[in-house]
């Protein structure tokens, strides 16, 4: 394992995983260090570990661009579910990244270390989501980075870089459950087209992204219980104050309940009733 060896810590597996540019060896590393924790083979944390970078490693391609300028195209088409595909790999390589930064970000936070726990099984299963989506693409003939891909994800978050509430409240509380309320409809078409190995990906990815939304809502009422506020009013409160643009039904709200995200901290800031 000597090309590991620069694994000395969880936080410093974390910021070499997000700072790789190389995208094998990003994913590798966040799993490799995320099996490390588990086996309690690391330390949280060491003198020695390397800076957290501004943003993450990314190859050349895709180019970034806004989110408005990246087109919609139907699922019918090979080209559409393709580029349905490579959407949603970037978002994946994005969650590895975010699960990756919530962690060596926050190390110096009063957790407990079970914290750590789930965002390194978010990051390790964020990374499988990323590199099946990957194989997908390749057996339809095309690869992450042919077409451009927005950086809203990464913004959103950077946005809350400070302040782990408000970091759990944006990203698994609002990307991570938005993935909940569209995937099913997503596989749905998937069969429909015949693409049953897509929509079968589809489904690993939602099954687990429930269990990510969990450990989310989880760690947010925890750090809401110890701050003695009311988690769906601190919700509302820090998504007002750090999220661009109303919350967007239709609601999944099934999944979005067994994962602990009732409707008492959505239903108030959908785009219907805020205005």
């Amino acid at each position: 394992m000597g090309e590991y060896d620069e694994i000395r810590s969880l936080r410093a597996g974390a910021a070499l995983a997000i700072s790789a540019h190389d995208l094998d060896r990003k994913t590798a590393l966040a799993q490799e260090t995320a099996r490390r924790w588990h086996a309690r083979r690391l330390s949280l944390r060491s003198p020695l570990d390397p800076e957290l970078p501004d943003r993450p490693g990314r190859p050349e391609r895709p180019v970034l661009v806004p989110p408005k300028a990246v087109e919609k195209r139907s699922l019918h088409t090979l080209p559409g579910r393709i580029a349905l595909l490579h959407a949603l790999a970037h978002i994946e390589l994005n969650a590895v990244d975010l699960a990756l930064d919530i962690v060596a970000r926050f190390a110096t936070e009063p957790v407990p270390h079970s914290f750590f726990d789930g965002w390194m099984q978010v990051a390790f299963e964020e990374a499988k989501h990323f590199r099946m989506v990957r194989e997908r693409l390749r057996a339809l003939g095309a690869d992450y980075g042919d077409m451009p891909a927005h950086d809203g994800l990464w913004q959103a978050a950077h946005s809350t870089r400070n302040d782990l509430t408000a970091r759990l409240a944006v990203v698994p509380l609002i990307l991570e459950a938005r993935g909940l309320d569209v995937t099913p409809s997503l596989q749905e078409k998937m069969r429909e087209t015949g693409d049953v190995e897509s929509a079968e990906v589809l489904k690993v990815i939602y099954e687990d992204e429930k269990g990510h939304v969990a450990i989310g809502a989880k760690w947010f009422r925890f750090l809401c219980a110890r701050e003695r506020k009311d988690p769906a009013r601190t919700f509302q409160d820090l998504v007002r104050a750090n999220f661009r643009g109303a919350l967007k039904a239709p609601f999944n709200d099934l999944a979005r309940a067994e994962a602990g995200l009732t409707p008492s901290f959505y239903r108030s800031l959908t785009s219907t009733s805020s205005g």
